[in-house]
């Protein structure tokens, strides 16, 4: 029954600060596939630091801090957003109603920070962008409350979806799979925290952990960014994506 009354709040509100971030990326993202491109992107795109020219003194590494969350709400074209948006539509549907919206944003702002994480801890020297990595969390969530209610995480669909992004992420070039199982493990740890603090009844303490991620989060992807600081040089961005992915 409260699922069926409560309305997601929390995911339409996700959904909507995500297109509408997209929509300011300028029509180099309106296509159904290619990278997009522009200063939105270069600005805020996940970035440690780069060797390419146009891109000097750019990244984490001198000072970008913010890149660790707005890279989470850009995407490179309507099949990157629309994919990713329709999942976390699906997701949110499932879990909001279940966790509450406070605890479905702390998840998802976990997930994100975490999954800039291991972005930047595989592919410094890349651009990264996308929500993935805090959907990733939000299905790592969701495995964990459904196995706390003993609900069949593979007879839900849950578990077929994390597998087949899992396969996605290892298969095909250019995605950010170090983003992705960043946000899983961020969102399948946040979510046990709660479910933890609910046995011993200290909520509270669940949103103290959870903070202590998403900092320790923010500060290892300094930490990273700087310790992957590179000189730039004149290295085209094709031949970038080449060596990124491993070609």
């Amino acid at each position: 029954m409260r699922s069926i009354t409560t309305v997601p709040q929390v995911t339409y509100a996700l959904i909507a600060i995500n297109v509408i971030v997209f929509l300011t990326e300028g029509t180099s993202a309106f296509s159904l596939e290619g990278e997009a491109t522009g200063t939105v992107v270069n600005k805020g795109g996940v970035l440690g630091s780069s060797p390419v020219r146009s891109l000097a003194g750019e990244g984490v590494a001198h000072g970008q801090i913010y890149r660790v969350i707005t890279g989470g709400f850009l995407h490179e074209n309507f099949l990157h957003i629309g994919f990713n948006m329709w999942v976390l539509y699906y997701l949110g549907m499932m879990l909001e109603p279940a966790i509450g919206r406070v605890r479905m944003l702390v998840v998802y702002g976990v997930s994100l920070l975490a999954g800039s994480l291991g972005a930047l801890l595989v592919s410094p020297h890349s651009l990264t962008v996308g929500a993935s990595g805090a959907i990733f969390g939000l299905m790592g969530a969701a495995a964990v409350e459904m196995r706390a209610r003993q609900i069949p995480i593979m007879q839900s669909g849950v578990g077929g979806l994390i597998l087949i992004n899992l396969i996605i992420s290892f298969t095909i070039p250019g995605i950010s799979w170090g983003g992705h199982i960043g946000g899983l493990i961020g969102g399948a740890v946040a979510m046990l925290i709660f479910r933890v603090a609910d046995r011993q009844r200290v909520p509270a303490l669940a949103y103290a952990a959870c903070a202590v991620i998403a900092v320790g989060s923010v500060a290892a992807s300094v930490a990273t960014s700087n310790a992957t600081e590179v000189e730039t040089i004149n290295v085209s961005p094709l031949q970038l994506q080449l060596e990124s992915e491993g070609r």
